[in-house]
């Protein structure tokens, strides 16, 4: 296909609008290695400065991810945060078309006393009972995305292996240790991300993020688990089906509850 010359108001803007171009007309696949540097500029006859202006506008626009030392990639559709049910991260990647991995950062088995008074508290942990620490970074398609802090009381699972929670821990929690998950109580702010934690998750210090922190409950509401989760904020967004207007008098009320 030919292209037209490039005009000068700006130039970067036009390489912006025929890469999107391209991007629309299905050149690359959702997850696939984007140009270089070097292609745009011998493609469009331009300075390297300039595609690179292009390059990192698309990455500002969260059309394009820059992978450290290996390139720049096309970015595929957001993962949804689903706020009405619980929802394996291994399947919601998987009907997004990802492939989901796990990485195992941490996992111990530790003393009620030496548990945070918080997570010790949600998950009515006695002096003497013990609960499983895992920290996992979850990623899709080789990118972290999720970055899990979770307790598990020991009397759910004894003798958990980190071998274990390398999948999906709902899979293991039903299918395999057969324990009935009555849904969980969570709480959701926004976050800038750690140095430590924007590491992990191969993002920049600073960088906005979704925190949720849960308690867990079995169908007899017996608390099941407390995480501290972090997902990026450039990979996922949070879509809720809202039903009509509430009365005024009711929305007062969960306002209140709120607070």
């Amino acid at each position: 296909m030919t292209m037209s010359p490039l005009t000068r108001d700006p130039i970067y803007f036009q390489v912006n609008a025929r890469l999107r171009d391209m991007i629309r007309r299905g050149e690359f696949a959702p997850g696939t290695q984007f140009l270089t540097e070097r292609q745009i500029s011998e493609r469009f006859s331009i300075s390297r400065s300039t595609a690179n202006k292009a390059l990192s506008n698309l990455v500002s626009e969260g059309v394009l991810e820059f992978r450290k030392g290996i390139g720049t990639f096309l970015r595929g559709e957001p993962l949804d945060y689903d706020l009405r049910s619980l929802v394996s991260f291994t399947e919601k990647a998987r009907a997004a078309g990802r492939t989901p991995t796990t990485r195992i950062i941490d996992f111990e088995e530790l003393e009620a006393g030496d548990i945070e008074p918080a997570a010790r508290a949600a998950m009515k942990l006695e002096d003497g009972m013990t609960a499983f620490y895992m920290e996992r970074l979850r990623l899709a398609d080789d990118t972290p995305v999720i970055l899990e802090r979770r307790f598990l009381p020991s009397h759910f699972c004894p003798g958990l292996t980190r071998q274990d929670v390398e999948g999906s821990l709902y899979h293991l929690l039903t299918e395999t240790l057969h324990l009935t998950l009555g849904g969980a109580d969570e709480i959701l702010h926004a976050v800038n991300l750690s140095v430590e934690d924007a590491r992990l998750l191969g993002a920049k210090t600073n960088a906005a993020a979704l925190q949720v922190t849960a308690v867990g409950k079995m169908e007899d509401s017996e608390p099941l688990w407390f995480e501290r989760t972090i997902y990026r904020g450039d990979a996922y967004e949070i879509h809720i089906e809202l039903g009509p207007m509430a009365h005024r008098r009711t929305a007062i009320g969960v306002l209140t509850r709120n607070d």
